[in-house]
């Protein structure tokens, strides 16, 4: 991977140490571009920059919803590689399976701090620090629980929905030196979505017309597209990568 001629550009991943983010930076690596990754766990992170390339990648252990984790990270980022042009807000959390009429607002808040203003606070200080004055882009990755409905995971869903009203927001503040999309996936095959399929996989494959479930390179391709040239004139949208899934609604 690291043999990959570099492509001068930089980007921030955040909860990559595995799953959909660390997808996401493994195709922005084989690309030739540098990472900045982030997560919780300093274990998992080193072994993840360990597989992407010392010298294409770096870490920063932290909360996402942490301030001073999202300040350092940015700074770091900057410090190492001289600029950071994407901003890949993966970060996510799901701590509660229920009826929303049930939930613990105390872990409401949780979900949106995680989710949500943790991503507004890495896209303000990635514009801040590079993007306002050399351009760029942001991706964040929502769901398709922020599309419609998504029973006993409802505060998920709620958190993805605004993460998806937050993309048009920036994408229209930040134009038109940044651009600003979202990726809306379905059930990929990753330990955070584990409970959604595990012990089931080819049941709950069987309801996508594609015939399988997501993998996070399928994501990883949808956000290299998403920070390539390719995608220049497309901000302000949420592309959904979902196997087909949608297609089943309203069909009995």
């Amino acid at each position: 991977m690291t043999s990959v001629e570099l492509s001068g550009k930089v980007a921030l991943v955040t909860g990559a140490s595995r799953g959909i983010g660390y997808g996401v930076a493994e195709a922005l690596v084989a690309r030739g571009d540098r990472v900045c990754i982030t997560g919780r766990n300093e274990d998992t992170l080193k072994e993840a920059v360990e597989r992407l390339g010392a010298d294409r990648a770096m870490y920063v252990v932290g909360k996402a919803h942490d301030e001073q984790h999202q300040a350092t990270a940015v700074e770091r980022t900057m410090e190492t590689f001289g600029r950071v042009d994407f901003l890949v807000n993966n970060a996510g959390t799901n701590p509660v399976f229920g009826p929303i009429a049930d939930l613990d607002l105390n872990v409401a808040r949780k979900v949106f701090e995680t989710n949500v203003i943790s991503a507004l606070g890495f896209a303000q200080r990635t514009w801040h620090a590079w993007q306002k004055d050399n351009g760029g882009a942001i991706v964040n990755i929502a769901s398709i629980a922020g599309l419609a409905p998504s029973p006993f995971i409802g505060a998920y869903g709620v958190s993805k929905a605004a993460m998806i009203n937050l993309t048009v927001q920036l994408a229209h503040e930040f134009a038109p030196k940044v651009r600003v999309n979202a990726i809306a996936p379905a059930v990929v095959k990753t330990k955070f979505a584990q409970a959604l399929y595990e012990g089931r996989e080819a049941e709950a494959a069987a309801a996508y017309p594609l015939g399988r479930l997501g993998v996070p390179s399928d994501i990883g391709g949808a956000a290299a597209f998403l920070t390539s040239e390719q995608s220049d004139w497309v901000t302000g949208q949420t592309l959904v990568v979902d196997g087909g899934i949608f297609l089943n609604a309203g069909v009995a």
